[in-house]
């Protein structure tokens, strides 16, 4: 009810309004900013300033010596180096047919990791077979760490389907195969 009272007095007059809004004169813009120009060289002897050396700076310059050489790297760094450089990695298991969305198929992935792909496939193997596929087993098959293969196993839960009975004779129910 309140918002009929209101839209009444919004529109009331409005036409006339708009034309008394629009016949004012607009307001003018705000001054811009002065802005300082760079300094021209107009004049000859500004150039000729320009152009001159600076003898005291010069010969500071010329008694200036850098000598640069790079440290000795310990035995261990530089092995950290160069496996960094060339990451290792390995084949893929398991993997999914390529999209239709034009996406890469991947053939190798770093040692200790998992494409979606094969996580759900070590999960969903364990899940059916805990003795033949056992933390163990999964983390030497996919050369990950024992640890991270354990809390892989326990946290990652794949998609889970449940099929909830109905509660009359008369619901549809989904047919599990």
């Amino acid at each position: 009810m309140g918002a009929r009272v209101t839209r009444v007095f919004r529109n009331y007059n409005l036409e006339n309004r708009v034309h008394r809004e629009l016949s004012k004169d607009k307001p003018r813009a705000a001054p811009r900013h002065s802005v300082k120009l760079p300094p021209t060289a107009s004049s000859p002897q500004e150039v000729d300033s320009l152009n001159q050396n600076n003898a005291p700076l010069l010969d500071h310059l010329r008694s200036v010596y850098v000598e640069s050489r790079d440290p000795a790297p310990a035995a261990a760094e530089v092995s950290k180096d160069v496996t960094a450089g060339r990451e290792q990695r390995r084949l893929l298991k398991f993997s999914v047919p390529a999209s239709p969305l034009g996406l890469v198929e991947l053939t190798d992935v770093p040692i200790g990791k998992l494409t979606i792909a094969e996580a759900l496939k070590a999960v969903g193997s364990h899940q059916h077979q805990p003795q033949t596929w056992s933390p163990e087993k999964i983390a030497q098959e996919y050369s990950l760490d024992l640890k991270e293969t354990k809390a892989l196993l326990d946290f990652f839960v794949p998609f889970k389907v449940e099929i909830i009975p109905p509660k009359t004779k008369k619901t549809k129910q989904i047919k599990a195969s």
